[in-house]
């Protein structure tokens, strides 16, 4: 015979026994009667799933993927708050300003809101105001910037008081200069261009 041959087989021999050895060595099996309801072939994972599992050895496998879940469902995502919107017709300039203003409300506080785009070529200011019920005002400034991205400026909200229609919405854009030029007034209640 091949001494090699036999040193191969005697090294994978060695090898095979080895998670035997250290299976029995490892945990102490006093009290398993047959070795199907724990122990070594437990250890191994080849015990029968339909013999029963001693308590107080191992505790209670999950379960499986598949399984419904116990105890009452998830819940799914978390529904949104609705929000309101009351919004004037978007209107354009000849000097490269366009802008849509809306009142908004949503759980009990209202604001507003100005979507605009500059295609000027400069940087503006926007003042954007929301007049309410017993002559209450809010209003904000905001840096419009001198690309044609469209933008967003927005005032804080505010607990609502009375009618949602007493509400409106006004936004100037104009030149940041000593003379403040105007180039557009939007507003939630504007009335729509006519095509005539």
């Amino acid at each position: 015979m091949n001494l090699r041959l036999i040193g191969i087989g005697a090294g994978v021999l060695i090898i095979l026994s080895l998670p035997l050895a250290g299976a029995i060595a490892g945990p102490d099996f006093a009290g398993q009667d047959d070795g199907k309801g724990g122990g070594l072939f437990s250890t191994l994972g080849l015990s029968d799933s339909s013999s029963p599992s001693r308590s107080s050895r191992t505790s209670p496998e999950p379960p499986a993927p598949s399984a419904a879940p116990a105890g009452p469902e998830r819940p799914g995502p978390v529904e949104q708050p609705r929000t309101d919107s009351r919004c004037g017709p978007e209107l354009s300039s000849p000097h490269g300003v366009e802008a849509q203003t809306c009142v908004l409300e949503g759980e009990g506080r209202t604001w507003g809101r100005s979507y605009y785009r500059n295609t000027s070529g400069r940087a503006l200011d926007a003042v954007l105001t929301v007049m309410g019920p017993a002559r209450r005002t809010v209003q904000i400034r905001c840096t419009v910037g001198a690309g044609d991205e469209p933008g967003l400026c927005e005032t804080p909200k505010e607990d609502s008081v009375g009618a949602p229609d007493s509400y409106s919405a006004v936004a100037e854009f104009a030149v940041p200069d000593d003379e403040g030029q105007l180039l557009l007034r939007s507003g939630s209640n504007s009335p729509t261009p006519s095509d005539g």
